[in-house]
């Protein structure tokens, strides 16, 4: 009886047998699989035999595969098999990841979105591509910043030349963000590809991004495993998208993070993108795996706020159109963001069946602003149209209410808030609840932007046509600031809000605000009020 190798899909388990000529064993172009050797070489001309036959299922059997970058083309697959891993080499005299190439257009975003090929598994325009598990890629070579790439003594010259350095309107392209030429900082990186599947694998210590896809349509990312020490999982300015059934681990930096940059020279929108049944965290990297889930870390000064979240932005050139976020759980991380400041439509987005626990900042945060990093003339863009059902949040940090916030003269608009329970830390002053937050149209999105917030609940500013029902916010230590505030806000309708406040101290305060309805709110009373300069109650 032949040989057979299972070959694993969503639903079912295809078996082929091990000498298929479809089949391509790195073992037989040469890889040793010895964690020692640097296996690039028969990786690469296994792929090239696969992509010349026409496409194929390039094998890795069980063991430990050193290697620097990892060439992809059309129509090929890689499968991991049980116990075989993908390990980063580190650089060496005998071992370099490809340069980045040039982009022209690096000036509107940091060095990592920028480039593509010093990675350790890359492709671009490609199609018909897989990397399947349930294997596992490790990068333990790849870097997660350019100064990691670099001596000491490179970066303090860097630093010290800095005053020289000639400025640019974004701060890029900037020799400090520079990995050196022959360091790899991603996983896996795709420019410019269509229909790939992710399945099934592990991803531990990614660098910069254990995925960076830009410009990638038909993708599917499907039931992997991310315990890494930046980003998660980026897709940017992709279209058709699915993300499911995925873990993501990522203390310094965001777990699944639609963006939409200017890397590819023009902007282009994330769109029809759905991201279900997933789990982001930001316990210690390598914690997720082993199952400690640990929360040691922290950084000198003690004020370390793992992110670990789902992120829409910051990089918004092209903008978000039709995506929907369901059945997804944030533990011990930051909270929902969804950001457009460089000029992209954020519009008709879906949120639902929500739970967060252990929150670090605002649970959630929509943000308009102005930063428009992108070519001379690009205009502020626009926030719209969305929905956010069903969502409960238990012990969220108090600093930061949950905030929405537009800047003067570009409103917020069509927003509905549901069926919505925060459960906030609480704590907060009365001295607190004095502050004024400053507006940073033009500043990085970030809920710490505003310093601390004067409500304990939500903080909402510069919103047209808000819809809030069956929302409750309370605390679990007393906290003297107000549940809500609305500052310049128009036609809102809220209804069935329990907002706890302690005594002789207002739930609402209202600053310039428009045709405002609250029903259904007991014990507060129905309020009714055609424009308002100030009022609390």
């Amino acid at each position: 009886m032949a040989a057979f190798t299972a070959v694993t899909s969503a639903n079912r388990t295809d078996r082929r047998p091990a000498d298929d000529p479809g089949l391509y064993n790195v073992k037989t172009f040469g890889a040793k699989a010895d964690g020692k050797t640097i296996d690039t070489p028969a990786i690469n001309k296994a792929i090239d035999a696969a992509a010349a036959a026409g496409g194929g299922t390039v094998f890795f059997p069980a063991g430990n595969y050193l290697s620097v970058s990892i060439h992809l083309k059309s129509n090929i697959a890689l499968y991991l098999d049980q116990g075989a891993t993908i390990v980063a080499a580190n650089t060496s005299s005998d071992a370099k990841y490809d340069p980045p190439e040039p982009n022209e257009w690096d000036k509107y975003q940091d060095f990592g979105h920028s480039h593509w090929r010093n990675s350790l598994i890359w492709g671009e325009n490609l199609t018909n591509v897989s990397i399947l598990g349930p294997g596992m890629i490790w990068g333990k070579g790849l870097v997660r910043s350019g100064t990691q790439s670099r001596t000491q003594q490179q970066n303090d010259a860097l630093n010290a030349a800095r005053a020289g350095e000639p400025k640019t309107p974004f701060g890029y392209p900037n020799p400090r963000d520079e990995v050196e030429p022959g360091w790899g900082n991603k996983s896996i990186s795709l420019k410019l590809c269509r229909n790939v599947i992710i399945r099934d694998i592990t991803i531990l210590h990614g660098g910069h991004f254990a995925i960076l896809a830009t410009g990638v349509d038909n993708l599917t990312i499907d039931n992997l495993k991310i315990d890494t020490n930046r980003d998660g999982i980026d897709v940017d300015a992709c279209k058709n998208v699915r993300i499911s059934n995925c873990t993501v681990n990522s203390p310094f930096d965001d777990g699944i993070c639609p963006k939409s940059s200017f890397a590819l020279g023009y902007a282009r929108a994330t769109e029809n993108v759905t991201i279900t049944n997933c789990q982001v965290s930001g316990y210690d990297e390598g914690s997720l795996l082993d199952g400690t889930y640990k929360r040691a870390f922290n950084n000198q000064n003690g004020t370390f706020s793992p992110t670990g979240r789902i992120k829409f932005g910051t990089e918004s050139n092209g903008g978000f159109k039709n995506i929907t976020i369901s059945n997804c759980v944030f533990e011990y991380c930051r909270g929902l963001a969804l950001e457009t400041v460089d000029g992209g439509l954020l519009e008709d987005v879906t949120i639902s069946n929500i739970t967060m626990r252990d929150i670090s900042n605002s649970p959630i945060f929509l943000r308009l602003g102005s930063r428009v990093r992108g070519p001379q003339g690009t205009p502020v863009g626009a926030l719209r149209r969305v929905n956010i059902d069903n969502v409960i949040v238990y012990n969220a940090q108090p600093r930061y209410a949950s905030l929405i916030s537009g800047i003067p003269g570009h409103d917020i608009e069509d927003l509905r808030l549901s069926n919505i329970r925060v459960y906030y830390q609480g704590g907060g002053t009365k001295e607190q609840a004095a502050l004024e937050p400053p507006e940073k149209e033009n500043d990085y999105p970030e809920p710490t932007m505003f310093g601390q917030i004067p409500a304990y609940g939500f903080f909402i500013r510069h919103v047209r046509g808000l819809e809030m029902s069956d929302v409750a916010v309370t605390y679990l230590k007393d906290d003297a600031r107000p549940a809500f505030i609305l500052s310049d806000a128009k036609v809102v309708d809220l209804r069935n809000i329990k907002a706890r406040h302690g005594q002789g101290l207002p739930s609402f305060i209202l600053k310039d605000v428009e045709d405002f309805l609250l029903q259904q709110s007991q014990p507060l009373p129905d309020t009714k009020l055609a424009t308002v300069k100030r009022h609390q109650f």
